[in-house]
């Protein structure tokens, strides 16, 4: 877990603290040279209302580290790396350039031995704790997976024409979210469209889960407003739950509040311990039966300099055919120079991204490394960040991209 010491230049108050999420490390092995982490037993202060210990036990001595030297667990899982003692591993805070890490106590299985006392949305310093320490799908899901040596599809460069090779790389503000607390309570969720391909609730919706966009599209508008829709608005309007303690994900289609309660046209549920797929056939919030939330480029990514994921994009014309992990297709068109629903794109290992921001290289470098998704019918070449307002805007150092800087490829 980690927070800033008092001698850092920040008020405790607004210190985060990790919920309590299950990684992985169990097994002993020396740590990392150069970090040196007293043994003994200790525990994290929690600083924030939202975020509750389980137990009171002595602390034990910090270790002072940079945040570039934190590993989170998912990349320590990702690497095959165990550690004992556990080092650091919940977020680092921007604007500092040192700070003081304190775990919690007990077994490298016990790490984040906290618990989410209520909701908590994706624009805080206290998710941006949560979603350092969370492991999202497997280490080996498709949305982990490193593509960056996949052959090319033998029809790579006619779908990026069908794309648009000179048509830029553009990101949505989009896709917002909500982490609940293992015990949230649950509620009905009428679903009107899709019940045949939805799953059943009821479901840990919270009051304050946001609607895609939101806080930033529409900025006039109350949250209230915007789950009620009440300027008529319509679109997508996806709304994503998530449960870290208990790794699960929820998503809705056009999610909207009503005097009656909540209503969907159409729901799905995610076992981010599982590969799982949803059934043949079968959609989900998005077009492709994906699920959004970890293709979704969040501020704690951002801030520390690496987007180790796959991400979502969107093409206008799609082919009427999908690959896995996609499970179903939204188009009636059949060219073979169309992309499929689940289409894998990757930014090209040879372009050049050393005269971009540190953000926008976090993102880019993602796009070599993990590749995006062809997830939805829209804008050509949109990809998916959170309604931040934490995230400076990248839609102009975006653009600089083009879709001749990018190739279809496929698992060899």
């Amino acid at each position: 877990m980690c927070t800033l010491a008092a001698d850092c230049g920040a008020a405790s108050t607004n210190w985060p603290a990790p919920a309590r999420v299950p990684l992985p490390n169990t097994v002993p092995v020396p740590p990392l040279p150069g970090i040196n982490i007293p043994e003994g037993p200790f525990v994290p202060t929690p600083a924030s209302p939202y975020l509750l210990p389980l137990t009171n036990a002595p602390t034990r001595p910090k270790a002072m580290l940079p945040p570039a030297m934190l590993p989170s667990g998912a990349d320590m899982m990702r690497q095959g790396i165990r550690f004992q003692p556990p080092p650091p591993t919940a977020a680092s805070i921007a604007a500092t350039q040192t700070v003081r890490y304190v775990e919690p106590i007990g077994t490298p299985t016990a790490w984040g031995e906290f618990q989410i006392a209520k909701p908590i949305l994706f624009n805080t310093t206290e998710a941006d704790a949560i979603l350092r320490m969370l492991q999202v799908f497997p280490p080996n899901n498709a949305w982990n997976t490193d593509i960056s040596m996949w052959p090319l599809h033998q029809n790579s460069h006619t779908i990026i024409e069908s794309i648009g090779t000179d048509a830029p790389l553009l990101c949505n503000e989009d896709m917002g979210f909500v982490c609940v607390p293992p015990d949230q309570q649950r509620v009905t969720v009428k679903v009107v469209d899709y019940p045949d391909e939805s799953d059943h609730g009821p479901f840990p919706v919270p009051d304050n889960v946001p609607i895609e966009g939101w806080p930033m599209h529409p900025r006039s508008a109350s949250l209230d407003e915007v789950q009620r829709d009440t300027s008529n608005r319509g679109g997508d309007r996806h709304g994503i739950v998530v449960d870290p303690v208990n790794r699960m994900l929820y998503e809705f289609y056009q999610l909207k509040r009503t005097d009656n309660g909540w209503q969907a046209a159409q729901a799905s549920i995610f076992d981010l311990k599982s590969n799982k797929l949803r059934p043949d056939g079968w959609t989900s919030s998005d077009a492709a039966g994906l699920p959004i939330f970890p293709a979704v480029v969040r501020y704690d990514e951002i801030s520390r300099g690496v987007v180790s994921h796959a991400m979502r994009v969107t093409v206008r014309r799609t082919r009427r055919s999908y690959v896995a992990p996609a499970t179903h297709f939204a188009s009636r068109l059949t060219d073979p120079n169309l992309p499929r629903m689940g289409e894998r794109i990757r930014l090209r290992h040879d372009f050049v991204t050393n005269d971009f921001t540190p953000a926008a290289q976090a993102i880019l470098n993602g796009l070599k490394k993990y590749g995006m998704l062809v997830a939805d019918n829209g804008n050509d070449w949109a990809i998916s960040i959170a309604p931040d307002e934490r995230i400076r805007s990248l839609h102009d150092e975006l653009r600089k991209v083009r879709g001749s800087d990018f190739e279809v490829v496929v698992a060899p």
